[in-house]
């Protein structure tokens, strides 16, 4: 590939984008468009290489990024050069998802892929573990490659299941892919279940908030189903990452405007809450051997009352003993007296 002659029709490529809607696209070079998207188009190069030209350096950075973190996977396509507004990289043959289903089941093998293509999201770095199945292509090996994946970095909010892949799928084959990874994967099921539960039920919250006058009662009972409280562990874990979350973020904020490293800023966030998660876990320890302590102690002190109740329950058996043999002694003497008086009185 001519790197030079890229750069040149590079230039003569006019992309521009569109709210909501498909980029539009002025080429005035003998390159053949091979598609289009919201963030750019496609154009041949070679019988093996594409090259992908955006409307804006944002978007490109994105994608440039996004490829680079899966190069040492097999998901994703080769990046041989990249520009202000392109990338050229190898061109993705085979049937995306969307047309394969038309014709072929979606069988347990294929749901396999498709878990371990969310797990290679997961492992390099992406923010959302999700795709579109128009932008999953099967190879003729079986294997899968994929296209597109601008959006799965540097994102404020994400699904934290893949939503758009189910949704995708329609509601037979997102039934039938669900079954399999219950049987492929059980924990994973329940964890996706449970947030498919969690939106449907945020659903179910919005339909009574719409009303002017919303029924209290009925909000109230839906609620319940969101409380995440009552477990005492998971809340705390839960209000830790929130303020770590704002914490960060504000730090982040700050170090920037002072002109700082985004990576050396990050590094060091990440170094002070190790440090303070260590520090709160050595904190714990010592509560606990404090704790133990203080019962240990306790418990010496409550041998120790028994131990001198006992003794004293002892000496007053011991002296009421003694002062009734004292008293008995007393008695018989009064008797003796008393015999000898009336004995001197008959006389």
């Amino acid at each position: 590939m001519d790197i030079n002659q890229l750069k040149d029709w590079t230039k003569d490529i006019r992309v521009l984008n569109v709210a909501n809607a498909d980029v539009e696209v002025e080429n005035n070079t003998p390159l053949i468009m091979l598609g289009k998207g919201r963030q750019g188009a496609v154009f041949q190069v070679s019988d093996d290489i594409c090259v992908k030209v955006f409307g804006n350096a944002e978007d490109c950075d994105r994608e440039h990024y996004a490829l680079s973190l899966g190069q040492k996977t097999e998901l994703f396509p080769k990046i041989h050069a990249k520009g202000p507004l392109y990338i050229a990289m190898d061109i993705i043959r085979g049937v995306d998802v969307r047309e394969y289903l038309q014709s072929q089941p979606l069988t347990r093998a294929l749901s396999s892929k498709l878990i371990e293509m969310l797990i290679t999201f997961k492992e390099i770095g992406f923010e959302r573990i999700d795709h579109h199945k128009r932008q999953i292509y099967v190879q003729e090996d079986g294997s899968l490659k994929v296209i597109d994946v601008a959006r799965t970095v540097w994102r404020d909010r994400v699904y934290p299941y893949p939503r758009k892949l189910l949704n995708s799928l329609g509601e037979e084959n997102k039934a039938l892919f669900l079954t399999h990874v219950q049987e492929l994967a059980p924990e994973l099921y329940e964890e996706w279940l449970h947030y498919i539960r969690l939106e449907e039920i945020s659903h179910q919250i919005y339909q009574v908030l719409l009303p002017e006058k919303p029924n209290k009662e009925t909000l109230k009972n839906l609620s319940k189903k969101l409380l995440t409280t009552e477990d005492e562990q998971k809340y705390v874990n839960q209000l830790q990452g929130l303020v770590q979350k704002v914490f960060k973020e504000e730090w982040v904020k700050t170090m920037l405007a002072r002109g700082k490293d985004p990576e050396a800023v990050m590094e060091k966030i990440d170094q002070y809450w190790d440090s303070l998660e260590q520090e709160l876990k050595q904190g714990r320890d010592r509560g606990r051997d404090r704790g133990r302590d203080r019962d240990r102690d306790r418990d010496r002190d409550k041998g120790r009352k028994q131990e001198r109740r006992y003794e004293g329950e002892t000496r007053r058996s011991h002296d009421k003993h003694h002062h009734g043999g004292k008293r008995y002694e007393g008695d018989r003497h009064r008797v003796r007296t008393v015999g000898k008086r009336k004995s001197r009185h008959h006389k």
